[in-house]
């Protein structure tokens, strides 16, 4: 778990690169909100709708090799897109690193309940922390390098990537090890439930409207409040480590009480907290965007658990699904609210991530409890 978590922080790292750089890149190539929000669903396609593709490849042949090489290209395309000399290679690049990121979850996702055991939704937790804590560092550091070298400084973003996709190559024989063998993936583990599943992909597809609304604007609302591009970042980056954090205590939770009551916790605090951040601002303000962080990123781990138990015979496909067609929808939202903002104001279009949460608490009341399949058997492969 330590090394499949390691490699999610790292690809995750990559992706909490994207958003802090767009003040940057705004600036740099004077881009309107809408242009900004496409660099966001470029990222959000490329890394999140492709990625049931990857699953499915997942679940019919085994790709372990995907974990080293997703990371590496993840690394390699967000450097190369920090220094591009032009919107529309950023824009490819962009879409490389993406593809990375989506070659890296299913089967990382796959691997983590393989050695979870009895305690699914915990150790989809850990294995989701890494990720979480990833994308909080993410905003730091390109921050840090941008402010220091300039945009070219945004190569450097690779080099965590690649270190650690060098060290899942060496992790690699030992992995294999949790393989279940041929007749451990015969067993019945239950019955895949699809209405409920896409019911679930639904209501995470409409929390997302609001996330990625969130993590796109935020530091371009915090410049339009007269603070710096620095600061915009600070704010983003508490919202994402506070999220990190929140996903140690929901997976325990969830295991206690169970999960469908954990997310519907999440989705009825987010309208109020946004609200919150919107009115108020400052200490408080930015407080309550940590909350929000706290409800989206800290029941990821959860509501991947729950997609694996409802499509049990496919983990690998419930995990693409989950981390990727749903969160990918939710990312076409930035462009729509890029939009509204360059029509009306940004502010106004903030207030939609507020009340997209709405609807997902309706379908969350409606989502059938989600009862734990016979977890796989990790006996190790003998040969």
């Amino acid at each position: 778990m330590a090394a499949l978590s390691s490699g999610h922080l790292a690809t995750d790292f990559a992706n909490g690169a994207v958003p802090a750089l767009l003040p940057f890149l705004v600036a740099r190539f004077d881009l309107s909100y809408t242009l900004a929000g496409l660099v966001m669903l470029a990222w959000a396609v490329s890394s999140s709708v492709v990625q049931p593709a990857f699953g499915l490849w997942s679940d019919r042949r085994g790709a372990i090799w995907l974990l080293p090489l997703g990371l590496a290209l993840g690394g390699v395309g967000i450097g190369l897109a920090a220094a591009a000399p032009s919107y529309w290679l950023v824009l490819a690049l962009i879409v490389v690193s993406g593809l990375g990121t989506a070659a890296y979850h299913p089967e990382g996702s796959k691997f983590a309940a393989y050695v979870s055991g009895e305690r699914r939704a915990s150790g989809m937790s850990l294995f989701s922390v890494g990720g979480n804590l990833g994308y909080a560092l993410g905003p730091i550091v390109t921050t840090a390098l941008v402010l220091r070298f300039g945009l070219e400084g945004g190569l450097l973003l690779a080099v965590p990537c690649l270190a650690v996709a060098a060290a899942l190559v060496a992790a690699t024989p030992y992995l294999k090890r949790f393989v279940p063998d041929r007749a451990s993936r015969g067993r019945a583990l239950g019955e895949d439930r699809p209405r409920a599943m896409a019911l679930l992909l639904t209501v995470i597809a409409v929390r997302n409207v609001s996330w990625f609304g969130l993590i796109t604007f935020v530091p371009l609302f915090e410049v339009a409040r007269g603070h710096s591009e620095a600061y915009g970042n600070r704010v983003l980056a508490a919202m994402l480590l506070a999220g990190g954090l929140g996903t140690l205590a929901a997976g325990p939770i969830a295991d206690r009480v169970g999960r469908r009551p954990v997310l519907m916790a999440s989705v009825l605090a987010m309208g109020p907290l946004i609200l919150l951040y919107l009115f108020v601002g400052g200490l408080a303000g930015a407080t309550a965007l940590a909350a929000v962080g706290v409800c989206v990123i800290g029941t990821f781990g959860v509501t991947m658990v729950m997609a694996q138990e409802y499509l049990p015979r496919h983990i690998g496909m419930a995990s693409g699904l989950t981390t990727g067609l749903a969160i990918g929808l939710g990312g076409v939202a930035a462009v729509g609210l890029g939009a509204l903002a360059d029509a009306i104001d940004l502010e106004r279009a903030l207030y939609v991530c507020a009340a997209a949460p709405a609807l997902g608490i309706v379908l969350t009341a409606l989502l059938p409890s989600s009862r734990a399949p016979r977890v796989l058997d990790p006996e190790p492969v003998t040969s």
